[in-house]
């Protein structure tokens, strides 16, 4: 009777009798693919195993999941989630303010990445789809996040080693800033409205690591929108801004007194930057070697009338 039993029979009933035995001693026996964290709203979300359908709607997020190896999970996203280059062919779900509930629910997600200011949360959940809100805002905020979606998928060990890259990479630009562009006050414009990037915000923190100071003190908040006075008051030596913008600065009421202005010292990033430098997720070390490199040519070069401006364009 015994010779009759399968191959490999005896194995299995020594791991039952093992599991039986544990459970007999008050031992747990572990659930391996569970996976338990809370999101920024301290609401603890449990899977019975890494959600292999992602929804995302914030391009920080999206970002932040391809850079940890799950890219092949995302099942849909926001419409301005454009990188990496394979993201652009999924779905597009809507924007902050006009996301498509009903897309949403046909993908099936096994959970939907958004923000915590996000409205479709309360219309999502009552849906029975599981969310986990997070909002990357400061360089703290984005090593934090990289390691609750790194929970989330069952791959802590890449965001340990994502957070120490981002540092290292943030670091490595920062020595890279030469000494004299060291200590330069500047203003960097998020939009011509004109909204600039504050101190508290995660591109204010990228500028103080490279070395510089923003005229733009944390008490206005991240992002504030600014009376245009206050800038030609505030005087920066540098200006940071996008490109369609730059070629304009000396036209507004004032500017062509602001020694960044007259001086020409002012860093015009094209579409592509822009999008690196204003998301708070994995490009973070890009973002600040995009710094690093204008302020490398800044220094490099002598001061110019601002006569040249509108004329040769920015440099």
């Amino acid at each position: 009777m015994l010779r009759l039993m399968p191959r490999g029979w005896w194995a299995r009933i020594g791991l039952i009798r093992l599991i039986c035995l544990m459970c007999c001693m008050g031992w747990a026996v572990p659930a391996q693919a569970r996976v338990s964290v809370a999101d920024d709203r301290q609401v603890s979300l449990t899977l019975e195993a890494p959600p292999q359908r992602i929804v995302s709607l914030l391009p920080s997020l999206t970002e932040t999941v391809c850079e940890l190896g799950a890219c092949a999970r995302l099942v849909g996203t926001d419409r301005y989630s454009n990188h990496p280059a394979s993201v652009r062919s999924l779905p597009k779900t809507g924007g902050l303010d006009d996301a498509n509930i009903e897309l949403i629910v046909s993908l099936r997600p096994d959970v939907v990445l958004l923000g915590v200011s996000s409205r479709v949360i309360d219309r999502l959940e009552s849906l029975g789809i599981r969310v986990m809100a997070l909002e990357p805002r400061t360089h703290d905020d984005v090593r934090r996040v990289a390691a609750k979606v790194a929970t989330l998928l069952g791959q802590q060990a890449a965001g340990e080693r994502l957070a120490r890259r981002l540092d290292a990479e943030v670091d490595a630009a920062a020595a890279s800033v030469p000494a004299a562009a060291r200590g330069w006050r500047v203003y960097y414009e998020v939009d011509s409205a004109p909204y600039a990037a504050g101190t508290s915000s995660f591109i204010g923190h990228t500028l103080q690591r490279l070395g510089l100071v923003n005229v733009v003190p944390a008490s206005l908040g991240p992002f504030p929108r600014l009376n245009p006075e206050f800038v030609v008051r505030a005087d920066p030596a540098l200006i940071m801004v996008s490109a369609r913008s730059a070629a304009a600065l000396p036209d507004r009421p004032g500017w062509g007194r602001i020694q960044a202005v007259r001086e020409r010292r002012i860093c015009a990033f094209n579409a592509e930057q822009s999008d690196v430098l204003s998301r708070p997720g994995p490009r973070m070390g890009e973002a600040a070697r995009i710094m690093a490199a204008c302020l490398q040519e800044q220094a490099r070069k002598p001061a110019q009338a601002a006569s040249g401006v509108g004329k040769r364009g920015p440099q």
